[in-house]
């Protein structure tokens, strides 16, 4: 399968057959929007403005792709997915950069994406200081609490830096979803609402203006 915006290895090992894809944007242009995604809206308020823009700081420069709509509506999640994409158990990765919100200073990866109200996403928030991991159900988002935490717990409390890019990871397995920031494990979730293949992506929150580079996924088979 080949996607346009992707580097695409398949690699086959007995039984086992594995992709890897890796995303960057510096094959666009800057001001459009990104080929091969489709970008759409939880929830209320502007479904947002996602667009290629030049940034030299960025992992893998110049170009990346960034959510710049500063809507503050509460419950408002603008995101993108990969086009084409279908995957159950997978290993997603991606450089964030919070540049700017008074509402929320979110970044998050979406998978198991079946469409814009059915769907899981892990989120790192650099205004709350904390990565949650949560289910989006029939347009509803609760979250959904690490093993052995309690039920009172809400994520993980971590440093997510403001103006500065981090990598925010998640491996899918079955009901299984473990989650690392910049390569420093967190946590462990189980849960089996969405157990079927979907697409996977990118997400933010009501007036977070985010930055994204290096998407990447592989998929074991």
């Amino acid at each position: 399968m080949r996607i346009p915006g992707a580097t695409v290895a398949v690699l086959m090992a007995g039984a086992v057959t594995t992709f890897a894809q890796g995303f960057t944007f510096d094959d666009q242009k800057a001001g459009e929007p990104p080929r091969g995604w489709t970008c759409a809206l939880t929830g209320g308020g502007r479904p947002g403005t996602w667009t290629v823009a030049r940034d030299d700081s960025a992992p893998s420069p110049p170009m990346v792709l960034a959510q710049t709509d500063r809507d503050a509506t509460s419950y408002r999640f603008p995101h993108c997915v990969v086009e084409g994409l279908s995957a159950r158990d997978l290993a997603l990765s991606v450089r964030f950069k919070p540049v700017s919100g008074q509402v929320d200073q979110a970044a998050g990866l979406v998978f198991r994406y079946r469409d814009p109200d059915n769907y899981y996403v892990v989120r790192a928030n650099a205004l709350e200081g904390n990565v949650v991991l949560y289910k989006v159900e029939k347009g509803r988002r609760s979250d959904l609490k690490p093993r052995g935490a309690g039920l009172l717990a809400y994520g993980k409390k971590v440093r997510v830096p403001s103006g500065a890019w981090s990598e925010l990871q998640v491996a899918v397995k079955g009901r299984l979803f473990a989650v690392s920031l910049n390569g420093a494990a967190l946590f462990e979730v189980e849960d089996g609402t969405f157990g079927e293949p979907g697409t996977a992506g990118v997400w933010t929150k009501a007036d977070s203006v985010t930055s994204f580079d290096g998407f990447e996924v592989s998929e074991a088979r």
